[in-house]
């Protein structure tokens, strides 16, 4: 039914640029499209906001493709499933003919937004940005058209004389600035909030009003700052953009939203047999979002937990890597959790031992980074195999020879082959 809907609604392509912005030019729906009501339904259905109400399919109704924004400031160099959930929207609004503008906040990464956190971001280098900018951009084309996405850098605009600065800031007050939650929070308990964290809702308002965008998507954090762009790119004598918030996606722990910096994320760049062995660990409890959130598709309540997380794991890892090597990641898989057998392919690392005896807290360390102290934890626990078959508990240095060739492996997905020098 969706995929229906989509073709029917799809407008005429309009030529993207990455080139200055101009104003859309009108264009008509295609003949024999359905209504604007049935695009603004498809493109909503799984939002969390659609502002103000109703704004989205007044729009789709004028019949030209709309700009559709997304801002980005590329403060970590990599994207994560929880970032596609956006990205995915993206494209939904390309399949209809609409032009993503996809705004690298190379200029805003280095005022640090704290929507969401009770800090702000670490400031990073210039070239740190750029680097990750790029990055960004090149991971977002797995899912965004390219030839229908402009990228743009915010540092083309907010590079801005002081006069431009005193307009943009008279745009809105500090009574209105407070509202936003974490400010709240963080002014009723006395903690310090920077002027500089106050402008970044109003630079993030103003590439609303360079780019002219349409409609704007976001994280439920980012609602605030959508909505104060509407009152912006009035005070320019824009019309006001829409907005859309999505849900934010659970990390793999089924708790915490999904981050980088939390170790609970599936990078979409990591090897296919590290993204089906987290996918495989994410809780049942979180199922239902993952599959609402990325499959598009209601989770089966009858069907067996496993047997549905098995199909997700290779349904996402055949959607970043191709189904061969969804098929191969999942036999890696059984071979190390269910016929408990090493991988095909295992670094080496050789190892020396001058007494002609290996401490195995030390060769832990040196082979996983653990500490000693873990080393001892996991042994004791019998958590450290040797040929697949677990060490004694009280056994902490054994003969090297013992170990030249053999596989070490630590917990279930943690191995070394081992070569005495």
């Amino acid at each position: 039914m969706l995929r229906t809907v989509a073709s029917a609604l799809v407008l005429r392509p309009r030529q993207s640029s990455i080139g200055p912005v101009t104003e859309s030019e009108p264009d008509a729906m295609t003949a024999g499209s359905g209504p604007a009501e049935e695009a603004a339904a498809f493109l909503t259905r799984n939002a969390v906001d659609a502002l103000p109400e109703g704004a989205l399919r007044r729009q789709l109704d004028g019949g030209r493709p709309l700009r559709v924004k997304l801002g980005i400031d590329p403060t970590a160099p990599d994207i994560h499933l929880g970032h596609t959930v956006i990205l995915r929207k993206l494209r939904e609004f390309q399949d209809l003919g609409h032009t993503v503008v996809l705004i690298v906040g190379d200029y805003t990464a280095r005022v640090g937004d704290p929507s969401g956190r009770s800090a702000t971001r670490p400031m990073l280098s210039g070239e740190e940005i750029d680097a990750n900018a790029e990055t960004f951009r090149r991971q977002a084309s797995i899912v965004l058209d390219p030839a229908r996405t402009e990228v743009r850098h915010n540092s083309e605009w907010l590079d801005m004389k002081m006069e431009e600065l005193f307009r943009l800031a008279r745009t809105s007050t500090i009574a209105q600035l407070l509202e936003r939650d974490d400010f709240a929070r963080r002014y009723t308990a006395r903690e310090p909030i920077s002027i500089l964290e106050l402008l970044y809702p109003l630079l993030q308002g103003y590439d609303s009003v360079a780019v002219r965008a349409d409609v704007e998507l976001g994280g439920t954090d980012q609602k605030f700052n959508l909505l104060l762009a509407r009152d912006i790119q009035q005070a320019y004598g824009l019309g006001p953009q829409s907005i859309l918030t999505m849900p934010i996606l659970p990390g793999i722990d089924g708790v915490q939203r999904m981050s980088k910096s939390l170790g609970n994320y599936v990078g979409v760049s990591e090897a296919p047999d590290e993204v089906f062995g987290k996918l495989m660990r994410v809780p049942d409890s979180a199922m239902g979002a993952y599959h609402d959130l990325l499959l598009d598709a209601p989770l089966d309540p009858v069907r067996p937990a496993v047997q549905s997380k098995r199909a997700m794991a290779r349904a996402l890892t055949a959607r970043l890597h191709g189904e061969q090597a969804a098929v191969t990641a999942e036999e890696h898989f059984d071979r190390l959790h269910v016929q408990r057998g090493a991988p095909d392919e295992i670094e080496e690392l050789v190892i020396v031992a001058a007494e002609g005896t290996v401490h195995l807290p030390a060769l832990l360390r040196e082979a996983f980074a653990v500490s000693a102290s873990e080393g001892r934890r996991v042994l004791a626990s019998g958590g450290v195999r040797l040929d697949g078959q677990p060490l004694p508990a009280d056994v902490l240095d054994v003969p090297a020879e013992a170990l030249d060739g053999s596989v070490l492996q630590l917990g279930r997905r943690r191995f070394r082959r081992l070569r005495l020098s």
